[in-house]
């Protein structure tokens, strides 16, 4: 059975607010003594995602 993905497009902004919070909930997890693993997992995809650029065509046409 093919596993399904998921794209996300982020812009730099939202992409740090996701490697933030990952932190946050790993820095939450560890101070509860659990497993972080399946966090750090998605930590370091979130991180080594790679960049595509955006063709846009031309500017917005005037009303």
């Amino acid at each position: 059975m093919k596993e399904e993905e998921r794209v996300l497009i982020m812009d730099h902004y939202e992409h740090g607010i996701v490697i933030n919070a990952l932190n946050a909930l790993r820095n939450v997890l560890i101070g509860q003594q659990r497993p972080t693993d399946p966090v750090d997992e998605l930590l370091l995809k979130a991180i080594d995602a790679p960049y595509q650029k955006i063709k846009r065509r031309g500017h917005y046409a005037a009303r």
